[in-house]
């Protein structure tokens, strides 16, 4: 009986079934919510645990069936076992690292298709960074605390989970399909009813909780009534090659700009979730209790800023703080930062999957922040750079920003989302590489620039400051 609905839900809609499937999965994370607050709230741990379990579980068999299931529960028993008979060692972090990334790969390998399908894959790679994050966090405990950064503090575990406890962490409604990140620490103190801005009471999360989802939910309207003006199968038409180039340049910055919806409109859903059962607080601040632990998108800086860095710092908040912590800075005894930067969008670019175009998107990131932080680097040294982005002239110069930005926000993701290498090339060809060309010539008239309209003293004398 459900399938015929979802069959003709998806009709309706223009979507796909199994997009309309996970829709409704992040959604149906306010019902759970609601029964916990309403019943289990002040349950023993063990019917808590039980709860996420089987509705985690529950989820997966609404979204993937058969031996599709069986891939998490593998991973996070394993993950288990290893915490338990390796102990706090670095043998323990890097087996995981190790295993938990191999699985993830296998799957990537043996299941990709051309296409951006949904299949067990996609909420396998959330579990990944939660688990390789969980042998992280164990490792941590067992260190003295002055050797910790107060972000390890936080995360590290001082005594050795249960296997309830570590599939409830893994199935938590609220954050197994789509996100966001967050530690065992933090789910522990979830089912200890620390999570609240009334101790030992229900937490008052209904109304922040409810304006999230009230955002989501637009997001996910606006997804819904643009993207079929601007779908990706558009760019390998003949019509779009037809197109004048600037009707094309356009369409990319528009197409970026709708597609990131998607993703956004999930995560602040599914960070509604998460709120309105206690795992969004996040401690007092100049007196008013905040609701943003599991803040996945910073939505103002998103749509205001004319930054890329802007951009990079308000998307997928969880799995760049995660990415920051359990890899970048773990990286320190590089004595390089490049290099971390570097390791780390690499690990990124494997973690997402195993085609080209993710390779060549993280690539461009890293070259377009570079670029970036020369331009805005000239612009502090410069007097009259420095005038102009504070006189009455910046609104301009601001719609200038803005188009520059999001046209080569679109620009990367083209790969991002075409996958493979035949299909992103066609496109880039179309456009003849302008934004390769771009960012190759900014990279080597910058410096130039700088060292013209900056002279050496006053660049010397801003660096000392």
């Amino acid at each position: 009986m459900a399938a015929p609905l979802l069959e003709r839900l998806s009709d309706s809609l223009g979507s796909p079934e199994p997009a309309v499937r996970l829709i409704l999965s992040v959604l149906i994370g306010y019902p759970f919510a609601l029964v916990y607050r309403w019943f289990l709230f002040n349950q023993p741990a063990t019917v808590i645990h039980l709860f996420h379990i089987c509705s985690g579980l529950a989820l997966a068999a609404f979204n993937f069936a058969g031996s599709q299931l069986c891939h998490s529960a593998i991973c996070v028993f394993v993950q288990f076992l290893m915490l338990r008979l390796m102990g706090r060692t670095v043998t323990g972090v890097l087996s995981s690292f190790t295993f938990q990334m191999l699985y993830l790969m296998a799957g990537y390998y043996y299941t990709a298709t051309e296409e951006y399908d949904i299949k067990w894959t996609m909420p396998h790679c959330v579990l990944t960074l939660k688990l390789i994050g969980l042998a992280f966090d164990f490792y941590d405990g067992g260190k003295e605390q002055s050797q910790l950064s107060q972000e390890q503090k936080n995360g590290a575990l001082l005594s050795v989970p249960t296997l309830l406890e570590v599939f409830g962490f893994s199935y938590f409604y609220g954050g197994f399909l789509v996100g966001p990140q967050f530690t065992l620490r933090s789910y522990q103190r979830l089912v200890a009813k620390e999570l609240t801005d009334c101790p030992g009471k229900l937490p008052n999360s209904v109304i922040p909780a409810m304006r999230r989802f009230a955002v989501g939910f637009l997001c996910l309207a606006i997804y819904a009534i643009f993207s079929p003006s601007y779908p990706d199968s558009y760019y390998l038409t003949d019509e779009y090659e037809a197109q004048p180039f600037w009707y094309r340049c356009v369409f990319i910055l528009l197409w970026g700009k709708v597609m990131l919806y998607k993703y956004v409109s999930c995560w602040v859903i599914a960070e509604g979730v998460c709120i309105l059962a206690g795992l969004g607080y996040n401690g007092v601040k100049d007196g008013k209790h905040q609701w943003d632990a599991c803040a996945n998108m910073r939505l103002w800086q998103f749509e205001t800023t004319p930054l890329f860095g802007g951009t990079i710092a308000s998307f997928n908040i969880n799995t760049n703080a995660w990415a920051a912590r359990h890899v970048f800075k773990r990286l320190k005894f590089l004595g390089n930062k490049t290099l971390s930067h570097v390791a780390t969008l690499i690990f990124l670019t494997i973690w997402h999957g195993l085609h080209s175009g993710y390779i060549l998107c993280f690539s461009m990131e890293f070259f377009i922040i570079t670029v970036e932080r020369q331009a805005q680097a000239l612009v502090k040294d410069s007097p009259q750079l420095t005038y102009l982005a504070n006189s009455r002239l910046y609104p301009l110069v601001y719609v200038v920003q803005q188009f520059l930005h999001w046209l080569f926000m679109g620009y990367p993701l083209v790969p991002f989302c075409l996958f493979t290498y035949d299909k992103w090339l066609k496109v880039y060809s179309s456009v003849y590489f302008c934004g390769h060309a771009f960012f190759l010539a900014a990279y080597l008239i910058l410096p130039f620039l700088r060292k013209t309209l900056v002279p050496k003293k006053e660049r010397s004398e801003k660096k000392q400051d």
